[in-house]
């Protein structure tokens, strides 16, 4: 009797990567935990104490789901839309507000990372859950406005956010990079930013320990690699081919 032969299995990696995108938050920029503190004035203008178990309940969602569409979590937090987006607006003024009082700053070598990864000839796009305003802010608060041709947040995509694949495909029509999402490589911080990688179809989707989730819930999400940083990434894609 013929044993069958089997193949074995490997770590996808995809040749000839055009088009990187990448989010923000915790893969390119280190915020030193401003979510978290954004989350307590949204909190705070829904009448949701700290020290009640409303407050923990709510603030263990905002940890799970980093990555996610801020305005889709508040809208599971707080259920009707008028609270979901008081508690947006709330958010996205108290992160604004950190941001100009200077407390982000680049994941040590991110910015030369996206400028190997350009000079790789490969597109950047930075990506983030927050709203346009608030990407905006960190941009310039890093001096990053010219740092790469495209940056999304999900109004730009119709208004999904990840986990949902449409900023990814956004990216994808919008640069003309690739000529197929295999020939994109996506990386983020969270099992959100994986998640939406693997539902576009990307050639390759990278997790980074610089953020909000560790290695299982990134490995679970789907990554095919998981990086110390996204310092780590022009390397990785320079052996892709």
């Amino acid at each position: 009797m013929t044993t069958p032969m089997t193949t074995p299995v490997t770590t996808p990696v995809t040749p000839g990567t055009r088009l990187v995108v990448l989010d923000m938050a915790g893969t390119t920029v280190a915020d030193g935990g401003l979510v978290e503190r954004a989350f307590l004035a949204a909190a705070r203008e829904l009448g949701v104490q700290p020290g009640t178990d409303d407050h923990a309940d709510k603030l263990a969602y905002v940890r799970a789901t980093m990555g996610e569409s801020k305005i889709s979590v508040f809208r599971h937090l707080f259920g009707d839309e008028d609270r979901a987006r008081r508690a947006n607006a709330a958010f996205e003024q108290a992160y604004g507000a950190l941001v100009d009082d200077g407390l982000v700053a680049p994941v040590p070598g991110a910015r030369e990372a996206v400028e190997e990864l350009a000079a790789d000839g490969r597109t950047v796009v930075l990506t983030t859950g927050f709203a346009r305003v608030t990407q905006d802010a960190v941009l310039d608060a890093l001096g990053w406005r010219d740092l790469v041709p495209l940056t999304l947040c999900p109004a730009d995509a119709g208004g999904r956010g990840r986990p949902y694949p449409d900023l990814v495909l956004a990216a994808f029509l919008h640069t003309g990079a690739a000529d197929a999402v295999r020939q994109v490589a996506v990386v983020g911080d969270t099992s959100y930013d994986v998640l939406s990688g693997v539902r576009a179809g990307a050639g390759l989707v990278a997790g980074v320990r610089t953020g909000a989730h560790g290695d299982d819930a990134l490995r679970e999400a789907g990554a095919h690699h998981v990086l110390d940083s996204v310092a780590d990434l022009p390397a990785l894609l320079r052996g892709a081919g």
